[in-house]
């Protein structure tokens, strides 16, 4: 990172947004509809809600995921125009393929 490299950072960022979303805890819209405004919470964090812990497993497939979606996206740019987004999108893809296999490898 220190070399400022861009495929590793976009890669990573989006991928930490990916795991953020994932710990989002679904909110009940029956239980929104009925509260009257008086009765609504407020304050600072009174909404808020305890995010939902990933298991190692959960988070390596949706790393995976983040890898497969980049790859085949890059699978479909087929028109020479877009080699170079073609490239990023697989330099980024290896990226994070390679956080998951290691440190040794790449």
């Amino acid at each position: 990172m220190r070399a400022r490299d861009k495929v590793a950072v976009s890669a990573l960022r989006s991928t930490l947004a990916a795991l953020d979303h994932a710990e989002a805890v679904p909110v009940d819209e029956a239980a929104l509809r009925g509260v009257a405004l008086e009765h609504a919470p407020v304050g600072a964090g009174a909404t808020e809600a305890p995010r939902r812990e990933l298991s190692e497993r959960t988070m390596v497939d949706i790393v995976r995921a983040e890898a497969g979606e980049r790859l085949q996206a890059a699978a479909q740019l087929t028109a020479p125009a877009h080699a170079d987004r073609a490239e990023r999108l697989r330099a980024e893809a290896a990226v994070l393929l390679r956080f998951l296999d290691g440190p040794g490898t790449a």
